[in-house]
């Protein structure tokens, strides 16, 4: 008996690899000196859709991790999505590549970030493998893609992008967070507006306005998400979770209004960095350093139905 249940153990757990078998091939891509990636391409598809994702905020890697926080949520999306026979491509932002090397370019702009977008756009299209190409950007990547796919790409997805400037998000936060500082916020984000910095700022917000990067922020919030996304003529697809302490549904509720025909979906108890919440706002803050969580089902069957 014991024999027979070890056997029907090992049957198991041979069947659970086999079931977890990749279904596509990885290649890194050199796509300029700043960019660098890993595209997944299925094994069963001749020419299959490409999805090209573009990461958020601050030093992310194309795994979507930065500093000590490795959830590893934009790989997962890649693989996940590349084992339903949708060729990914995802990339290190450009102050990944520079860190690693110890050659940070203090003068990086917003706007570089889209330049490079543009660039692995146009690379994919020149090799004409792929069937339609999509663009993907989550969190702030989501205005940059927007940017970048303009007359350029066949389908866009929004994935916890705001609907409102980055100075009025930024303004919002602070209003709930700590109110007392509200109008100081205010008065440099109009600095910022004018195309100046300023060193005067009360030291709790040095790591919103610290000096050296006040221009980026500058050149950023000259963009407004509503009025950038009213330009695509493309299907377009707006994602967002009910748990996400960084982008509220109300900021998917404003691109909804401004792109009528946009589709949108909210993801119940899906945090920022895509997985399932079911407790505390704790339980939210530490899945962001926790690899082994699974991402949203509902984010995958939202994303293929849109592009299938």
């Amino acid at each position: 008996m014991k024999m027979k249940l070890f056997l029907f153990i090992l049957i198991g757990s041979i069947h659970l690899v086999f079931s977890q078998e990749k279904n596509f091939s990885s290649q890194d891509v050199s796509v300029n000196k700043f960019i660098d990636g890993t595209l997944l391409s299925p094994n069963a598809i001749r020419k299959p859709h490409l999805v090209i994702i573009i990461a958020g905020s601050g030093p992310t890697d194309r795994d979507g991790n930065q500093n000590f926080l490795k959830g590893n949520a934009l790989k997962k999306l890649a693989e996940g999505l590349s084992n339903r026979n949708i060729a990914t491509f995802r990339y290190d932002k450009r102050i990944v590549k520079q860190i690693r090397k110890g050659n940070v370019d203090k003068n990086i702009q917003f706007d570089d970030f889209v330049t490079d977008a543009v660039s692995v756009i146009d690379y994919f299209k020149a090799l004409e493998t792929f069937n339609k190409i999509y663009v993907m950007g989550h969190s702030q990547g989501s205005l940059v893609g927007m940017l970048a796919a303009k007359n350029k790409a066949n389908g866009f997805i929004s994935l916890a992008g705001a609907g409102q400037s980055i100075d009025q998000v930024i303004i919002e936060q602070v209003e709930k967070t700590a109110p007392m500082l509200t109008e100081d916020t205010k008065r440099v984000f109009k600095i910022l507006a004018e195309g100046k910095t300023t060193n005067d700022f009360p030291p709790a917000l040095a790591s919103i306005f610290n000096i050296e990067i006040q221009p980026f922020i500058s050149n950023w919030m000259f963009y407004k998400p509503q009025e950038e996304i009213k330009k695509l003529d493309m299907p377009i697809l707006i994602i967002n979770g009910t748990k996400d302490l960084q982008v509220s549904e109300a900021e998917a509720q404003l691109l909804k209004e401004a792109a009528p025909k946009a589709t949108l979906k909210i993801i119940e108890n899906m945090n920022h960095v895509l997985v399932p919440i079911e407790g505390d706002d704790l339980e939210n803050s530490k899945s962001y350093n926790e690899s082994s969580r699974a991402l949203s089902f509902d984010l995958f069957d939202s994303i293929i139905d849109f592009i299938k």
